[in-house]
């Protein structure tokens, strides 16, 4: 450790953890970096457990009581906004799945997308609903 080395603090001649592309202090920089690869480690998780997009779409269809086609459909009905919603929220937040990918499946904008993530997140917030059960 020398001390033109950018973790290293003169005065209080400690090293911390750092990363150039993140502003803040050690620990701040070390727990944004720990919630990331717990954030990766969760998606390689649900990867190697087969979570996909369909079966994303398949625990939709069966938590809201909705047919699997009408995760997909188009349209502005409350049931297929909220399939779609909730599609997008465990795809994106869950998945890690970009929000242009589902754009192009959905037929719809990236905003859009991202109105759908929010969405998501309430209606599995105040259902209770998990993709997966741990």
């Amino acid at each position: 450790m020398s001390r033109s080395d950018p973790g290293f603090s003169r005065e209080e001649r400690v090293y911390q953890r750092n990363d150039e592309r993140i502003l803040g202090d050690g620990d701040f920089v070390g727990w944004v970096l720990a919630s990331a690869e717990e954030a990766m480690e969760k998606r390689y998780a649900l990867r190697a457990r087969g979570v996909n997009l369909a079966f994303i779409a398949s625990k939709v269809s069966q938590v809201l009581g909705v047919k699997p086609e009408e995760v997909w459909a188009e349209g502005k009905y409350r049931r297929i906004v909220e399939a779609r919603s909730l599609l997008c929220y465990w795809a994106v937040r869950e998945l890690g799945a970009p929000m242009s990918s589902l754009a192009r499946k959905l037929g719809i904008s990236i905003p859009a997308v991202s109105g759908a993530v929010t969405r998501g997140r309430r209606i599995a917030e105040t259902n209770g609903f998990v993709l997966i059960e741990t």
